[in-house]
């Protein structure tokens, strides 16, 4: 056996730069082994590291024998990509370790401790991007009261198990995100605003009347140049001063773009939305694309599809082909139509109204307390439990003792039709005896149902399909008798209220006032929650 000062000299003789540092610096540097190719070696996992995590992926080390998987580098890098994509959904990176990820990935000197901690952070990571891309970061309950949408599920362990067996980690994140073209175009329209130029030194637009052809003021300059930063105006038709032919058809695109009137002068609503800045775009975009999270993943062979904001319904066959549209009314700010889905369940012919608790709340008794003739003007029977009672009876101060219906005819609020679907809002699709609303641009104005412009050729549409002989003349039969009639359907039809302020179609950007404030309010909760 060599003796230790042996080994000294020999060391000294095989490597003299050891040698010379020694003579410089009696203090040596232990340079660390590099130990990367753990990351790369599958390590039985420390029970005791799995305790604190989510048990979806203690579940998932268990069936894959509960050890280090993510051992090929391609995958890990991939994981990182992903991440780092997501902020075209509106997401951000740091809600899934993005920081942690790449520090451990730099490491050369790594315990086999800290490799399972990698792994199991990567795994976490992975099941969240995956779970928020598929069905939203935020759980809608959490953040409005009135939306009734089905919770999403999604079998993360097996999307990732496959995604690791194929080397297939970006694509699997992919498939999670929605695949409506609305979805879609929401990501490249934040990628549009994104790349616009900060718009803070542009003056906002104060007005005190309309602005109209040939006007010429210093506000016409303003109008201009914000026209020119939404790409609505050429920029060499900005200069200048006069409301000009050029820069009138320009604000009708942009009123075109965003619901208003499009008569070309710029009003204190299109004021309003000239005034909106980027980056209060760019959140409105985050939230839609966050909502649209939470929406169905198919909408059906065949599907009535009501977006609020834009007060339009459209029918849609096979997730993409719109058959036709209606202009619509829904219920006002303080009692907004909710966010749903359901299934036609059958029409009514001539329906009777029974007053819902709000509209007896804040309508009717008011009004009947200052003349009970109110009841006889919308021909209502007031019913206490099911025996009618004579208005001279009705007790003003226990309103909500009786059951009020209103009789089939004209008069009635909810017109010649009524088309009901289960829901928990006591809410249908409904014709209306106010049929003047429709022509008014802002049209949130009923009680909290969805009124259709023209419901008879809505109901033709769903008997059409019923294979029951429905002609139009037979449906003009029955409605003309004045009689109540049900008639039950046997074939799907899904509705969906949906509410989305923003997309992207062929005529460009595309925003919508948030009637029930529900942007600002879901952005901020997206920001706030990791």
């Amino acid at each position: 056996m060599l003796k230790a000062a042996t080994i000294v000299l020999l060391l000294l003789l095989l490597f003299p730069a050891c040698k010379n540092a020694q003579r410089g610096n009696d203090n040596v540097i232990a340079r660390p082994v590099n130990t990367a190719h753990l990351k790369n070696t599958p390590l039985p996992i420390d029970a005791s590291l799995l305790e604190e995590a989510p048990k979806n992926v203690q579940a998932f080390y268990a069936a894959n024998g509960t050890t280090t998987l993510w051992t090929d580098k391609a995958d890990r890098l991939a994981l990182q990509e992903a991440i780092n994509d997501i902020v075209t959904d509106g997401l951000m990176p740091s809600d899934y370790n993005i920081a942690y990820l790449k520090e451990f990935e730099a490491l050369t000197a790594i315990s086999e401790e800290e490799c399972m901690r990698y792994d199991i952070l990567m795994t976490e990571s992975f099941g969240k991007l995956a779970s928020h891309l598929f069905k939203g970061k935020l759980k809608p309950s959490g953040v409005y009261y009135d939306w009734a949408l089905s919770p999403k599920k999604i079998e993360v362990n097996t999307l990732l198990t496959e995604a690791l067996k194929d080397h297939s980690i970006k694509e699997v994140v992919a498939r999670c995100r929605p695949r409506h073209v609305i979805y879609g175009s929401l990501r490249e329209s934040l990628a549009y605003l994104n790349n616009l130029p900060d718009d803070k030194d542009i003056p906002q637009i104060k007005i005190t009347k309309s602005v109209t052809l040939n006007d010429s003021t210093a506000t016409v300059g303003i109008i201009k140049q914000r026209l020119a930063y939404w790409g609505d105006l050429d920029a060499s038709a900005s200069a200048g001063t006069i409301y000009d032919k050029a820069t009138s058809k320009a604000v009708k695109k942009f009123q075109e773009r965003h619901g208003i009137v499009a008569d070309g002068s710029v009003n204190n609503r299109t004021a309003d939305a000239l005034n909106f800045s980027r980056n209060a775009r760019k959140e409105q975009v985050i939230a839609n694309l966050e909502r649209w999270r939470w929406f169905p993943y198919d909408f059906g062979e065949k599907a009535i599809v009501v977006n609020i904001p834009n007060y339009r319904l459209a029918v849609v066959e096979n997730n993409k082909d719109t058959v036709a549209t209606y202009n619509v009314v829904v219920g006002k700010a303080d009692r907004r139509s909710p966010v749903l889905h359901s299934v036609l369940s059958g029409l009514v012919l001539n329906p009777t109204w029974t007053v819902p608790p709000t509209y007896l709340r804040k309508d009717l008794t008011p009004a009947a307390i200052k003349d009970t003739a109110h009841f006889a003007h919308l021909n209502m029977k007031i019913y206490r439990g099911d025996k009618e009672i004579p208005v001279a009876e009705w007790d003003s101060l226990k309103p909500d003792h009786y059951v009020y219906v209103q009789s089939p005819g004209s008069h009635n609020s909810l017109g010649q039709i009524k088309f009901n679907f289960r829901n928990g809002f006591s809410v249908y699709l409904h014709d209306t005896n106010h049929r003047e609303y429709f022509k008014k641009p802002y049209r949130a104005l009923s009680s909290g149902c969805v009124r259709v412009q023209d419901p008879l050729k809505l109901a033709g549409y769903v008997l059409d399909k019923e294979d029951a002989g429905w002609t139009k003349e037979k449906l003009d039969e029955l409605l003309a008798t004045t009689d109540t009639q049900n008639v039950g359907l046997k074939k799907t039809t899904h509705v969906h209220q949906l509410y989305w302020t923003a997309w992207m179609d062929k005529g460009g950007l595309q925003f919508r006032n948030d009637i029930y404030s529900l942007d600002k309010m879901l952005y901020d909760k997206l920001r706030s929650q990791r």
